[in-house]
């Protein structure tokens, strides 16, 4: 028996990450919502308990730093309880992390045909999209985000063709569909 088997329905978390695009929208925030749950971002809570932006932690105090923020914050998460926690993949494949959250609830990885996620990137970028340099940063981070999904027990939901509201049903659905 998993831990996740032995926890009651209303102690369970949703571990939401991967990556559809730029600007993708809130579905983290949505299906908080939808679940009448709080919503977390690691990031966020990382750069609040920081003061400062993840780009500006990593340069100012180095990768290492940024790691024990991280850790720090998913053992809080872990003690979270009816929550949606959005988590990058890259943090989630460190340390253990996947581990501990997904001992409190499925962990579901949202991605994108790799072509609509160029396009939206290309959309994003402008002109630097055309700057090969800026290009390979955007596909560098695209490929360590969907490493996740290569996990044990990660549940994926295609979101290519779906609009917010399809994405925020699909993974009630799929949260339902797992625990209930």
């Amino acid at each position: 028996m998993t831990l996740l088997a032995g926890l009651p329905l209303t102690d369970r978390n949703l571990i939401l990450t991967g990556y559809t695009g730029p600007n993708q929208p809130p579905v983290g925030r949505l299906v908080a919502a939808r679940l009448g749950w709080r919503f977390v971002s690691v990031d966020t809570l990382i750069e609040d308990r920081a003061g400062m932006s993840l780009d500006e932690i990593r340069a100012v105090f180095g990768e290492a730093r940024l790691k024990t923020l991280e850790t720090e914050i998913v053992l809080e998460a872990a003690l979270y309880r009816d929550t949606v926690i959005r988590i990058s993949g890259q943090t989630l494949l460190r340390s253990g992390h996947y581990e501990r959250l997904a001992a409190t609830g499925p962990v579901i990885c949202l991605v994108a045909a790799l072509d609509a996620v160029l396009q939206r990137e290309h959309l994003a970028l402008g002109a630097r999209y055309h700057n090969p340099n800026e290009r390979a940063l955007a596909v560098g981070h695209l490929k360590r985000e969907w490493a996740a999904r290569r996990l044990p027990g990660i549940h994926v939901i295609d979101t290519t063709y779906m609009t917010a509201d399809e994405m925020v049903e699909a993974v009630a659905a799929r949260w339902r569909e797992l625990v209930i």
